[in-house]
């Protein structure tokens, strides 16, 4: 009679091997499955990053070069083409109603670039403009407006 409930099942005979106890008596060790004897049979074994066994390593002969300049600003960019896309003619755009049409996202501060073409007149407000967009908003009527920053 064949009994095939889940109660009863059985892995095939020989797929399953007794687990190989080490280091537990006579017989069961010499080196324990860790290779030699010596440092990295020991526990704790483990030479830091990049060690090369004494030799200088390579990431100190390799020169050193550059720095991060901790002072600059980086700024989130918004097309010409963007803006006149989603505004309507005498609108006037500052960062909140940019965040709430979606062009920019987060609290870096804000440049607008000269991409794409501007039709209508709108006043834009951001922190930073490039030259070619300055132009192409004052020439289809609007303005590009800084904001004046507060100092305490």
């Amino acid at each position: 009679m064949n009994d095939n409930t889940l109660s009863n099942l059985k892995p095939a005979h020989g797929s399953v091997r007794k687990t190989k106890l080490i280091g537990r008596g006579g017989c069961h060790g010499r080196s324990s499955t860790r290779g030699g004897k010596g440092q990295t049979a020991r526990s704790g074994d483990s030479s830091m990053n990049g060690f090369e066994g004494g030799q200088t390593p390579l990431l100190r002969l390799i020169p050193k070069s550059g720095f991060k300049n901790i002072f600059s600003v980086k700024y989130q960019t918004v097309s010409v083409g963007d803006i006149n896309a989603n505004f309507e003619s005498g609108a006037a755009v500052d960062v909140e109603a940019l965040r709430s049409a979606g062009l920019i996202q987060g609290t870096l501060p804000v440049k607008v670039l000269g991409d794409g073409e501007i039709s209508k007149k709108i006043d834009i407000t951001a922190h930073k403009f490039s030259k070619s967009a300055e132009e192409k908003i004052k020439s289809a009527g609007g303005s590009a407006v800084k904001p004046t920053i507060k100092k305490a």
